[in-house]
């Protein structure tokens, strides 16, 4: 595999020509270069800029697979492009990478033909680059395209360092990452399940919903999923039309993440009087199937949430419950404190790096690094203190995070029932979690928590512990 041997320097030479690009292409640019250069979210940015060009349903369903698609890939495309172009990607302008990369997903990733894969990479690096830089992309995506998907991967591993960068280039995960998710797979006893859970993780998800209990009902011509009571996936049509019609009753929501809210509820019956708070309520989805729960159960619910901005998403969230939902803009590790026993059923989705959900937020991957871990494992402690602090003798405790890193998940949990240990006791999470389910769920480990995951729940890795406060 010859690399090329073209300038990789945008900004050079005169003011580039006005070139037309396909519009899907351009706004799958747009988000990549904001995800890049100000750490956009794309799946909150993505909508606006296909509202905002005005795609048709086939356009906009292009730029949504050309985006997420290069950004889950990423780090495969980024070996790939150091080989062809004959240097490192960070000797690469930045905006000609984001097309490179955008291009080498359409020729090893797509049924985009070669020929317009080329064209269009061309036309877009005319955009944002030089004369000499059109030629570099030219030359660097016809290399790409001269060898297939299948030969890339056996050069990139080739060339890999050892089994974990390996890992780490064909399945574009950080070598960290990568580590992180044996860890956590070792101590189920399911280590060999590493490389099937790195492919789900750049496997589109399914648009999953929820019914809320009590407020709505599963469409007749929806699929009910597996193991959550009221959740489903659209039999067909459009589910964002779905859920604007329903008025928030139905609502897009994971799986495992309704599961972990149902666990709490559902642990025992409902007494009616009882008081629940959800200590990290941002950004309000498990919320309002607390809320439909509490309105189920004559329970009352107290929401606390410290961003303002997230605060009013929950707000949002609950206005489709007809339940009375203070919401609080307080510090969730100081509640505790100046609540002190105060209710009967705590759920603490806790902060976290989210390493569980990178299905849906690909760019996360490049974003979090292992410091961010020992900085969220303090405010997991600190907020879990403070939960246990706020809980009622007899209360349960949920603690729950969308991450299956050791140190964020069990390591937490066990340190909480050590240092509680005289009121603290750990519940049968296990049992009470597949009681929910319609199905068996395959569950392993410690049978006081469990660890759902993408590959072998088809939910976000989500991690759920009972704890009762005796």
């Amino acid at each position: 595999m010859t690399p090329q041997n073209r300038s990789g320097h945008a900004g050079r030479a005169a003011r580039p020509q006005q070139t037309r690009v396909q519009p899907s292409r351009q706004v799958a640019l747009d988000v990549l270069q904001a995800v890049r250069e100000s750490d956009a979210y794309a799946n909150l940015l993505l909508p606006t800029r296909i509202a905002r060009a005005g795609l048709s349903p086939a356009d906009a369903a292009l730029a949504t697979e050309l985006t997420y698609g290069t950004l889950r890939l990423q780090g495969f495309y980024d070996r790939v492009i150091t080989i062809a172009a004959g240097r490192p990607v960070d000797r690469i302008d930045p905006p000609l990478l984001d097309v490179l990369r955008l291009g080498a997903h359409q020729l090893l990733s797509t049924r985009v033909a070669a020929h317009a894969a080329v064209n269009e990479s061309v036309g877009l690096a005319r955009t944002v680059g030089s004369r000499s830089g059109t030629g570099f992309v030219n030359g660097v995506l016809r290399e790409v395209g001269r060898h297939t998907v299948e030969e890339w991967r056996d050069e990139v591993a080739r060339r890999a360092k050892n089994d974990d960068d390996r890992l780490s280039a064909l399945y574009s995960h950080p070598v960290w990452i990568v580590r992180a998710f044996r860890r956590s797979l070792e101590n189920e006893g399911r280590g060999e399940e590493l490389e099937s859970l790195l492919e789900a993780d750049n496997t589109a998800p399914r648009v999953n919903l929820i019914a809320l209990p009590g407020l709505a009902e599963i469409p007749d011509d929806a699929r009910p999923d597996r193991f959550s009571p009221p959740g489903f996936t659209a039999g067909g049509g459009d589910p964002q039309g779905m859920v604007e019609a329903a008025e928030g009753r139905i609502r897009v929501q994971d799986e495992g993440s309704q599961l972990a809210a149902l666990a709490l509820t559902r642990a025992q019956a409902v007494t009616p009087g009882e008081r629940w708070l959800d200590l990290c309520a941002g950004p309000g989805g498990k919320a309002a199937l607390l809320a439909a729960e509490a309105l189920a159960g004559g329970a009352e619910l107290v929401a606390n949430e410290l961003v303002p901005a997230r605060a009013q998403l929950v707000r949002r969230a609950l206005a489709a419950v007809p339940l009375d939902v203070p919401v609080w803009e307080l510090d969730g590790t100081v509640v505790g404190r100046e609540h002190p026993e105060s209710f009967d059923r705590i759920l603490l989705d806790a902060p976290c790096t989210g390493l569980g959900a990178l299905r849906r937020r690909p760019e996360a991957r490049w974003r979090k690094t292992p410091r961010d871990v020992s900085e969220l494992t303090a405010l997991q402690t600190a907020l879990l203190d403070s939960a246990v602090a706020a809980l009622k003798p007899g209360g349960l405790l949920a603690y729950v995070t969308c991450s299956p890193h050791v140190a964020e998940t069990r390591a937490i949990v066990a340190d909480a029932l050590k240092r509680h240990g005289d009121v603290l006791e750990a519940e049968e999470t296990a049992t009470i979690v597949q009681g929910l389910a319609a199905e068996r769920l395959d569950l392993a480990g410690d049978p006081a928590a469990v660890q759902l995951w993408p590959h072998r729940h088809v939910t976000d890795a989500m991690f759920i512990a009972l704890l009762r406060k005796r």
